[in-house]
């Protein structure tokens, strides 16, 4: 029986290999392959005619060659065969198609030789992302591949699909844009995906049985087969992935991918462990895997070998895929420096590449906190960010319990907790930090590293969790709630994150976790649109307002400090702030941003000067609603006012 624990095993005495030719190499008169398997005493290549089923059409043995690599080099056009290699370290390990496989069949259980060439869509080649000059200048949208089309009422033809995203012009039975055309009629920058990467526990034969997010990573270079028009052959995946990017790069959308490269779905089984048993993950001092991602391991980043794995799988998504901005699925598992890797090695490629992940484990790890990726250390990590959970909180309350309040529920004295991500969770001057209960001090040393939300894929969405922690208000009421949260986030420093579907009060029925629920609960349900029109087109116009007006995107922390104070008198339930525009390039000279978290009107003073009404009550106009020149303005419950001069 093998012995699964690992604390008599130094691993940094394992060698290291620092060639770019792991898996497998294609051409047409041979494919060459390499696996780093430091432990090996012997190791097979089998080939295989199909993916699924089969004997093997050869059984080749490798060869030992340097840095712990085992290599052979196979003549012939072997394009659309499929392997997969078997280790023996003393006993024999299970057939796995080897961490670096780029292609797969059906359900990743073996590898796919083939040509990218082939799978390169027309035009490919002069493929590209927006360029934006700042990161403060995205607006992110999170969806779910299958969640995006495949309720009966979104128009799309290929539901749950990567080909859904291709679509143009489609429309719900109300006659409202869906899919590709809801994303252009909105405005948003980026659109960021859940896992689009090899994940294991929806059957890719029958897709429509299970639901899953994806979070649950199998093979880590190649796509989820489930999303495609043909799981069997491994090349249509990349291809019609590739067709999606290249449809929303032609209409100036860019495309973040989310990586879960903190741990594996299998522990023991995983292609990690039935490579180089133990190397990949963190051990408890027992030997036994540590498990701060809660499920049941974590990787161990800061290992050469690991290290170079997370950064080679990251450089292969850019170079092969087009890939704009990648966010961490539990960053706190990683390393500081790796993190810092992990940003240089991309700035090599592009700068413009975003990446940013959440600031947090789910359980506890052995590696001690100070070396971690956590929220308060994001500041000696130049050009990473993180999410801001203080601002999340602030505006809603946690999501546990779920009666919490926040500031637009209705929660008085959360005023610090919201200027606090108004400046995004950088150091200001005007802000007591002894006041915002969850951090007590900032951790962002520019607005770039904080991405401010209210909701996302995990939890409550923001409409359930709104209607359960204020179960009398009315709809109308819920609906003000809604958009003011939007507004905040959308008016505020640093980089708005939006979760799809909240510009139509998407719902999940109460759903808390719904990783693996149906897609009656996950799906987007267009519909929704229609009945609520009028908050669709406030956060279209938000979007337009922040697009049009970089006082609200400024991109370092110093312009922050000089441009927006916190001008006007305190009120209970009011944050209202002063920004001077010029100074941050805008054409409006000062603005005046009130938001109102009273379920009652508020009189606040505004300096005697002439201004502009930009925002009231559901209206956005730049060209200004009215004048007003009186001493204090009456702002509406549950609202944002914007006056500018």
């Amino acid at each position: 029986m093998r012995n699964w624990h690992f604390n008599h095993i130094d691993f940094s005495t394992y060698p290291h290999y620092a060639g770019s030719d792991l898996g497998v190499t294609w051409s047409e008169s041979m494919s060459f392959f390499r696996l780093w398997a430091p432990t090996a005493k012997r190791v097979e290549i089998r080939l295989y005619l199909e993916g699924k089923s089969g004997k093997p059409l050869k059984v080749i043995s490798m060869e030992k060659a340097e840095s712990g690599t085992w290599i052979h080099q196979e003549p012939g056009n072997l394009e659309g065969k499929f392997y997969t290699f078997k280790v023996n370290d003393g006993e024999w390990l299970h057939e796995v198609p080897g961490p670096y496989a780029r292609a797969v069949g059906v359900n990743g259980h073996r590898g796919m030789i083939f040509n990218p060439e082939n799978t390169h869509p027309p035009g490919w080649e002069n493929d590209k992302g927006p360029v934006l000059k700042n990161f403060t200048d995205w607006i992110i949208y999170e969806i779910h591949i299958r969640d995006f089309s495949i309720a009966e009422n979104s128009g799309i033809f290929h539901k749950g699909k990567y080909a859904g995203f291709t679509e143009a012009g489609t429309v719900s039975p109300e006659g409202e844009t869906t899919g590709l055309s809801h994303l252009l009629e909105m405005g948003i920058t980026h659109v960021h995906l859940l896992p689009v990467n090899d994940f294991q526990t929806v059957d890719e034969e029958f897709p429509l049985l299970k639901y899953n997010w994806g979070y649950d990573p199998q093979n880590f270079n190649a796509p989820e087969g489930s999303y495609s028009t043909d799981p069997y052959d491994g090349r249509v995946r990349i291809r019609e992935l590739k067709q999606m990017v290249k449809a929303l790069h032609d209409h100036g959308i860019g495309v973040i991918l989310d990586v879960v490269y903190n741990h594996t779905w299998l522990t023991k089984g995983s292609v990690f462990n039935q490579t180089v048993p133990g190397y990949y993950y963190r051990q408890n001092p027992d030997g036994s895997f540590s498990n701060a991602s809660g499920c049941g391991n974590e990787i161990a980043s800061e290992r050469y070998m690991v290290r170079k794995y997370i950064i080679d799988s990251l450089k292969y998504w850019i170079n092969e895929y087009h890939i704009d901005g990648f966010r961490f699925d539990l960053m706190g598992i990683y390393d500081s420096d790796t993190m810092r890797h992990i940003r240089y090695e991309i700035d090599s490629i592009n700068s413009g590449i975003f990446l940013f992940g959440e600031g947090w484990t789910a359980d506890t790890s052995p590696m001690p906190g100070y070396r971690r990726a956590i929220k308060r250390n994001i500041s000696h990590i130049p050009g990473i960010a993180v999410f801001c959970d203080d601002m999340r909180d602030a505006l809603k309350g946690n999501h546990n319990p779920r009666s919490s309040l926040g500031f637009v529920s209705g929660l008085a004295l959360r005023e610090e907790a919201v200027k606090f991500g108004v400046v995004a969770a950088t150091w200001h001057p005007q802000i007591v930090y002894s006041y915002v209960e969850s951090s007590p001090e900032p951790w962002a040393a520019e607005p770039s590293q904080c991405v401010n939300y209210v909701s996302c894929h995990d939890n409550y969405t923001l409409y359930d969790k709104l209607r359960m922690s204020v179960p009398d208000a009315s709809d109308e009421e819920i609906r003000k709630m809604v958009k003011l949260a939007g507004a905040i986030i959308l008016t505020s420093q640093g980089v708005p994150f939006l979760h799809a579907g909240m510009e139509f009060c998407r719902s999940k029925e109460g759903h808390g976790n719904s990783y693996k629920a149906p897609d009656l609960i996950n799906q987007l349900d267009w519909s929704l649109k229609s009945t609520y029109k009028d908050v669709t087109a406030y956060y279209k116009k938000l979007i337009r307002l922040r697009k049009n007006h970089p006082v609200f995107r400024m991109p370092h922390a110093d312009m922050i400090r000089k441009n927006l104070s916190f001008c006007i008198e305190y009120k209970v339930g009011v944050v209202s702030y002063c920004l001077n525009g010029r100074n941050a390039g805008d054409s409006w000279d000062q603005l005046l941003v009130i938001f109102n978290g009273n379920r009652d009107s508020v009189s606040v003073p505004i300096p005697a000067e002439k201004f502009r009404i930009i925002a009231y009550e559901d209206e956005i106009r730049e060209d200004g609603i009215d004048i007003i020149e009186a001493p204090t303005i009456t702002v509406p419950p549950v609202s944002m006012t914007l006056l500018a001069r």
